[in-house]
């Protein structure tokens, strides 16, 4: 259990520093690593709650610099994707789809490397917040729709972190009332996130610190590591899990 709790908060700790500086990560950092000490549900209601913590505290600051035409988009799309993703989250081999999703945001991420370009408009928008609602409530992880978009439409940093923090705020939350209701929780997910308070809000200052001194074109690389990353080990992991399992 001691080690398990210092893995724990290593976990928080840097996820939420990139959280925080990116206006991404903690899910994508996140979620995959808690898989190694917890159950699958359990991983992704803690990634849940403890995102819902984070978004929270920082909106309040940056909630000014949020682009609200996109984000009523985005959570219009989202609404129809939660749906769809809580029957996945019930019913569905979950290992199968980490690997779908993998497979294909690794193949996004190349064709962004190699200046593929994207116009934002209002129907991709909605499109966008759809998948993300999906993955949210299926995996746990709604960034990788987004930073994929955004990315490819150039959308800045600025804009990128406020409006997807205000996003994760309304998508986790709906995510985790309708995981509940569903499928039910468990104490060690609660008592867990409670755990992680203290090494949340110490990544969450160390971020806003880190983000005035990201360039762009820092920005940039960051997300297509971290993107290369996820879909790396989203497959990976799921196929070890196949033939262990």
């Amino acid at each position: 259990m001691g080690e398990d709790l210092i893995v724990l908060v290593l976990i928080v700790l840097v996820a939420s520093l990139l959280q925080a500086s990116t206006g991404y990560g903690f899910s994508i950092i996140g979620t995959p690593f808690l898989l190694q000490i917890y159950s699958v549900h359990t991983a992704i209601q803690i990634n849940i709650i403890l995102s819902i913590c984070l978004s929270a505290f920082m909106i309040f600051k940056i909630r000014r610099e949020v682009d609200k035409t996109l984000l009523i988009r985005l959570i219009k799309g989202s609404i129809v994707g939660l749906i769809f993703g809580i029957f996945i989250y019930l019913f569905v081999d979950i290992q199968l789809l980490k690997i779908a999703v993998g497979a294909l945001i690794l193949s996004l991420t190349v064709l962004l490397i190699f200046k593929l370009t994207l116009d934002r408009t209002k129907n991709k928008d909605i499109i966008t917040g759809g998948v993300s609602g999906l993955l949210t409530t299926s995996i746990g992880v709604p960034g990788p729709p987004l930073l994929l978009y955004f990315s490819g439409s150039r959308v800045d940093k600025i804009t990128l972190r406020s409006t997807t923090l205000a996003y994760y705020l309304f998508v986790y939350f709906a995510s985790l009332v309708m995981q509940i209701s569903f499928g039910g929780t468990s104490k060690e997910a609660w008592i867990s996130s409670l755990l992680a308070i203290p090494p949340l809000f110490a990544g969450i200052l160390l971020g806003q610190l880190l983000f005035k001194w990201i360039s762009q074109k820092t920005f940039r690389i960051i997300t297509y590591v971290i993107l290369i990353f996820t879909g790396a080990y989203l497959i990976v992991t799921s196929i070890i899990y196949k033939f262990i399992y």
